[in-house]
């Protein structure tokens, strides 16, 4: 284990942060100010998701293997892909929450 994966914030610890601002009042205005015209746009989803978007993500995530889990940052846009589909979630919902993973781990290295 080196030292940057030590510190660095688990997969599963980024879904509960996310997850606290489920329905969120200040988190839907943020959407409303950022989302696209289905008020879904990626800030707003990592900022405040909706219930279905978070169990969706579950899911996902819930299905990785440790590996994938463990890597979750370098994982392909077709590995995203497939776990989404296996989950049978929403393919961007997921790719939005991996890609706001890495970057969170960049932003904390």
């Amino acid at each position: 284990m080196t030292a940057s994966s030590k510190s660095r914030m688990s997969l599963e610890q980024y879904l509960e942060k996310v997850a606290r601002f489920v329905g969120d009042e200040y988190g839907r205005q943020v959407r409303r100010q950022f989302g696209d015209n289905r008020g879904s746009g990626e800030l707003g989803m990592l900022e405040s998701p909706s219930h279905e978007e978070l169990e969706q993500i579950r899911r996902a995530v819930a299905i990785m293997t440790p590996e994938e889990k463990a890597n979750a940052t370098s994982l392909t846009d077709e590995q995203v892909e497939r776990i989404a589909q296996d989950a049978k979630v929403d393919e961007a919902v997921f790719a939005i929450f991996i890609n706001g993973y890495s970057l969170e781990c960049k932003r904390v290295s």
